[in-house]
């Protein structure tokens, strides 16, 4: 006796018969301690299902976009040959594979740009070497000392004043591209150089709108072009050579042409011209080709671009240089000039 009990009353239905159940104090309180100890497992359980889901989750999503974003930091800090992650789920998968594609292409294209900007250099080498040919330089000063010595001092002040624009043109302070005025300007002062040498044997006119004058332009195209009509187009005639120059603008589109009243030339010879790097006689001319042009612009303007030649034999060439028609300034504006 002295021990408490817990008593529970049940009543039975209509009889009216109770149920008396008598439990020590003891048992009750272990069975709410198994009942706790139960909820604390269901819970413990429920927590430790949790866990494993998200550990689950992290291994197939946080940690492969973690390391996939270690690869693209590594591509930002331009190291662009780094292995891109590929791991995951599919979808992580996906872009890994997606961004290890740009990467491939991005360093084709840095190959591609480095080749282009070479070949830039070479062809710009190549045309500066042989712009300033010491044979044109001393055929012409051979015609200023004539000039001076028969007191012909205002044709020779004329020659001296038109080399000294044609030199300062064809540097243009390391430039490749130029207002159309100036690329007709530097052709204007060669003709008349020419012109003076060979004692009148042709004659020339250039005909360009105001509305070209402005637009850019690859520098020494057109001398090239008038350098092979002189001595190839005219080399056998005995008098009344005819150049023509003109430059018009089609929408988008600029064009220069450069015909000759010559020899013409078949359709083979035609395309030897795009083929020889040399075509014109170092002796005598500048050396810059007709490849070398045509080269150059589509380096500079793109495959769209270039030059054509149209002739017959006995009938004359008629040379075309396609660019685009884009404003000088716009072209400064870009390289931050």
């Amino acid at each position: 006796m002295g021990r408490e009990r817990v008593v529970t009353v049940k009543t039975v239905g209509y009889t009216g018969w109770r149920i008396v159940g008598v439990t020590p104090m003891t048992g009750f309180s272990l069975s709410r301690l198994k009942t706790k100890l139960f909820i604390v497992f269901i819970v413990a359980l429920f927590l430790f299902i949790l866990t494993m889901i998200n550990a689950y989750i992290s291994s197939k999503i946080t940690d492969p976009i973690r390391e996939l974003e270690k690869s693209v930091n590594e591509l930002e800090a331009g190291d662009l040959n780094t292995k891109v992650y590929v791991g995951g789920s599919y979808e992580i998968r996906h872009l890994g594979k997606s961004i290890q594609n740009m990467a491939t292409q991005i360093r084709a294209l840095m190959k591609d740009i480095v080749a282009e900007h070479e070949s830039k250099r070479k062809s710009e080498f190549d045309t500066l070497q042989s712009q300033i040919n010491p044979h044109f330089l001393y055929n012409t000063l051979d015609i200023i000392v004539w000039m001076i010595e028969n007191e012909k001092k205002g044709d020779a002040v004329r020659v001296v004043t038109a080399l000294a624009r044609f030199f300062r043109i064809s540097l243009s302070k390391g430039k490749s591209i130029i207002p159309v005025r100036d690329e007709l300007e530097h052709v204007r002062n060669y003709l008349m150089i020419q012109q003076m040498r060979f004692k009148n044997k042709f004659t020339y006119d250039i005909d360009a709108p105001d509305d070209v004058l402005e637009l850019a332009s690859l520098k020494l195209m057109l001398q090239p072009m008038v350098e092979n009509a002189i001595y190839h187009g005219m080399e056998f005639m005995d008098g009344d050579g005819e150049i023509h120059i003109r430059v018009w603008r089609e929408e988008k589109d600029l064009y220069f042409s450069v015909g000759d009243n010559g020899l013409g030339m078949t359709e083979e010879q035609v395309e030897r011209l795009f083929q020889d790097s040399d075509h014109v006689p170092s002796k005598r001319g500048s050396g810059i080709g007709v490849r070398n042009v045509n080269e150059r612009i589509r380096l500079y303007f793109g495959e769209d671009y270039g030059l054509t030649i149209e002739s017959e034999p006995d009938e004359g060439t008629t040379v075309i240089l396609h660019l685009p028609a884009v404003l000088y300034q716009e072209i400064l504006q870009r390289e931050g000039r």
